[in-house]
């Protein structure tokens, strides 16, 4: 049993899987492309399937010239928080294999995509900053405006910061603004066959 961060595991997971959340409350302070650069060094390590790696990073950070449009391309919801972020990223994934595979689909480029993210977050943590994905972002204009070529999925985004009190954030915000946390492992993890739930 692991407790950090207001939370639980049932087994003797490492802390920092605990300490990972996703706050909404950032200081707007600048990051340096190089300490960006490592968390996305980090997530380009991820396993892919035959080792495509299907992950693409557009990213934009704060102050630069094209933050704004960044800021633009997020759901107004997340907006009124995200532009506090340090950075900005969107997660994009070839939906194909490339020249070593003829082009043929990817049934696992999202899954990879995911995976990357993951080590984005947890790099992220490490570094001393916190990521929040989001998907709540507008797909298909992040796909013109950002020059996506056909074949690529825009999967998410994701804000990096530092975290701030969450006074700054709005009522609703403020209200949601604490380490979330997760089903009885039981729930999502079964031993042989599915087991039916919610």
């Amino acid at each position: 049993m692991t407790k950090a961060n207001s939370r639980e595991s049932e087994y003797p997971i490492d802390p920092m899987f605990l300490d990972r959340w996703s706050p909404r409350a950032f200081t707007g302070e600048i990051i340096e492309e190089a300490q960006l650069l490592t968390l996305l060094d980090a997530a380009h390590w991820a396993p892919s399937s035959a080792n495509m790696q299907p992950w693409r990073f557009l990213y934009a950070l704060k102050g630069s010239e094209h933050w704004e449009e960044f800021v633009s391309l997020l759901v107004e919801a997340n907006q009124e928080w995200a532009k506090n972020a340090s950075a900005l990223i969107f997660v994009v994934s070839r939906s194909f294999n490339g020249a070593r595979s003829e082009g043929r689909s990817s049934y696992t480029h999202s899954f990879d995509a995911g995976t990357a993210w993951g080590h984005l977050a947890m790099q992220a943590r490490i570094s001393g900053f916190y990521a929040h994905g989001m998907g709540g972002i507008k797909h298909d204009e992040i796909k013109e405006k950002l020059e996506v070529p056909d074949g690529y999925r825009v999967e998410a985004g994701i804000a990096i910061g530092r975290i701030a009190d969450k006074s700054i954030l709005s009522e609703r915000n403020r209200e949601r603004e604490f380490p979330s946390q997760r089903k009885p492992l039981s729930e999502v993890a079964f031993n042989g066959h599915f087991i039916g739930n919610d």
